[in-house]
Formats: C-alpha cells, structure tokens, sequence
C-alpha cells in the first residue's frame, strides 16, 4: 500500500469529530524509537516517591523508556532536590549496570561488569588496575545527571536536554488535593509489575476512559458511579474522577481521584492510599506497567488486612486491563481496524491523549513516520 502523507493523520481533531490514531501507530516497528525520540526524552517521566529515598545511600532503579536510570539521596542537599539525584545507571566504562535493584543506606555505586565504582554524586572514584591507561583522569568521569524535580513527594526525571515546564504537567493538581490529599506523606511501599503485550498506548488509552468500566470492570463498577463519572482535561495531564462507595475494609467512601501526566505516569489516589503506575515500552508491542502501592505509616491489624484487601482488588482489575489490552493490540496489527470514531462525552480523555501525541509527531516528524504505510 502506497504511503500516505503524514500530515493527514497529525492534523489537530476537534473532539465531536475525533477518530483514534491509526493502527499503524501502535503496530510499526519504527514507532518504538520514534516515540522514544518524540515523546519519552522530551517528558517528565516518573522514576519514585521520597519514601524509598529517606537516607543517604538509599537508591531506586527504574527505566525511562529503555534509559537506564538510578535515583539516589546523596550526602547533601544540592540542586533543591534535597540531595536526590536522577544518574544514568550505565557505567562510562563498558556500559555494564551499576545497580540492578533498589537499595539501601549504601556507600557508593559499584558497576557489577568490572567494579568501577562511583560516590553517591555520580562521580568515579575507583577503577580497578587501571593505572597503565595513559592521560586517565579518574576525577574527571562521572555518571550523566537527568534533570530532576519533587512534586507532592514525587520524584520526575526529564532526560532530555531542555525539558518542559514542569509546572505545567502538574498546574492545579495541588488546590485539588490540598492538604488532607496530599501525597509526601505516604510511606509503606510496594511494587508489582506486569508484562503486557500491548503497545504502550494501547494501554494508556484504556486508562484513559471510563466508557469500558461496565464492560470489563464488573467489581470496580459497583463502587464507583459511571452516571457522575467525569473527565478533567488540563493541559499536560487529565483527571478521571467519580463517587466511590465500598466497604470499610477496602477504601470505605469519597472520590476516586485517576490522575494521568503526560506521557506515561497515572496516580490512582483512592481514600489511604496512593498508586502510582509507569508504562514503559519495552517494543512496538510490548510494554511493562510498574504499579507501586504507597500507604500511610500504619502498622495495626486493620491497616494491614486493608493493604492486603487493597492489593487484591487491583491484582484483579489489572488483569482484566491486561486481556482487553492485549485483544485490542491483536485487533489493531490485524490488518482490519480502520481509526474509528472516539465517544465525545466518555472519550474525551483519549481524545485529549492522541491530540497531545500528535502535536509530539508534528514537532519530531521525520522518517519513519512520513514512510509508514496506512492501513
């Protein structure tokens, strides 16, 4: 099939006649690196709460849409992040890793290839039987630094060279949570991971719209209610919200607050507790969604039995979000789907999503994109 101008495709959509984005955005093989190109390095990305980061040492490992990274709490409190920096987790040397896990109180950052090893402020101290390499200044290497921000206890890298106001990601989300809401104060973690095979967009699509709650959510359904669920739209990110009603054991009442900033983070804010999710591609078809469970700092019986029932509960909601996920991303690489038209009052989100992703293209278009075949 002969190409099709991209143009026709990136053009700006008003919402009551909005279509999806074409099928081949999520199938291409090329869209992995565009997109990582496009949209990844030129975000703010979610890399972890202040609470895995309360002492010197302590360090969290994430990937930035296959960028390697490592957060750590150094001994200091340099460049208004309270001594947290955001470091390539790659060592100058021959690219081996430097932590594989997260960790704690540690005193430096040794790569596991050949022990290398770095202070907690990415810069090379040690490097083994090296005094034989010529003109080798070991002061002089040092681990790349992301730029950084803490927002509501949140830690976000940007990797790239000249990120995006950050307040513009978050404007207007701390008057809505104000201070009973907020978020710095959690601090029991846990995290659970899923591999979907899904383009990451797929997914961030189905978070992004509460049209398919009755469908595939039976459970979730019962305790929020689809009549007053409402979507938000701000200019970097959107809210989903809507009453909640469940048992004391759980989430008891109030508003399920889903949040989304762009491209790829999701805070999921329900009453005593914080989720966050990060969608990372890991391909055209593959992504891993990391959901981290934060709850405030309670040890009694009760909190621990409404952990369990909260993690439960999200287990089996996530995996109905898996199996629709992954048949739409086999409906979309079918040949068959041809962008359809999107639900102006439940859709709005997904509307918001794609609008947002195609102003990313226009301002990074170049081949692939322009070579790419419509369906």
């Amino acid at each position: 099939m002969d190409a099709a101008p991209a143009d026709a495709d990136l053009a700006a959509q008003p919402p009551g006649r909005a279509t999806s984005l074409p099928a081949r955005f999520y199938c291409e093989p090329a869209m992995a690196a565009f997109d990582r190109r496009a949209v990844f390095d030129r975000g703010w990305q979610l890399v972890a709460h202040v609470c895995c980061l309360r002492d010197p040492g302590d360090h969290v490992v994430a990937d930035l849409a296959g960028l390697p990274v490592v957060a750590v709490r150094g001994t200091d409190s340099e460049g208004g992040t309270g001594g947290i920096r955001v470091l390539h987790n790659i060592c100058r040397h021959r690219a081996g890793p430097i932590a594989r896990c997260d960790g704690l109180a540690a005193k430096s950052l040794r790569c596991r290839y050949h022990g290398w090893t770095y202070g907690l402020d990415g810069v090379l101290k040690s490097a083994p039987e090296m005094g034989d390499a010529e003109d080798f200044d070991v002061a002089s290497i040092r681990l790349p630094r992301l730029h950084a921000r803490i927002w509501q206890g949140l830690v976000f890298a940007c990797s790239g060279d000249d990120p995006p106001p950050f307040e513009a990601l978050v404007a207007g989300i701390d008057a809505r949570l104000g201070t009973e809401r907020g978020l710095a104060g959690y601090g029991h973690h846990q995290r659970i991971g899923y591999d979907i095979a899904c383009n990451w967009k797929a997914y961030v699509d189905n978070f992004l719209e509460g049209y398919h709650l009755p469908h595939v959510h039976p459970a979730l359904n019962r305790i929020l209610d689809y009549r007053s669920y409402v979507t938000e739209l701000s200019d970097r990110h959107s809210l989903q919200w809507s009453p909640l009603e469940s048992d004391g054991s759980l989430y008891g009442n109030g508003d399920a607050l889903y949040y989304w900033l762009w491209p790829n983070t999701m805070l999921n804010i329900l009453p005593g507790r914080l989720q966050t999710n990060r969608v990372v591609p890991l391909g055209v078809d593959r992504c891993r969604v990391e959901f981290d469970f934060y709850y405030p700092l309670d040890d009694s019986g009760e909190a621990r039995a409404r952990r369990d029932a909260d993690r439960v509960f999200s287990d089996e909601v996530q995996h109905e979000d898996i199996a629709i996920c992954e048949d739409v991303q086999r409906g979309l690489a079918s040949g068959s789907y041809v962008a359809g038209r999107l639900n102006p009052l439940r859709e709005s989100g997904v509307h918001h999503f794609h609008e947002l992703l195609r102003h990313a293209y226009r301002e990074a278009q170049e081949p692939p994109l322009g070579a790419m075949a419509s369906p």
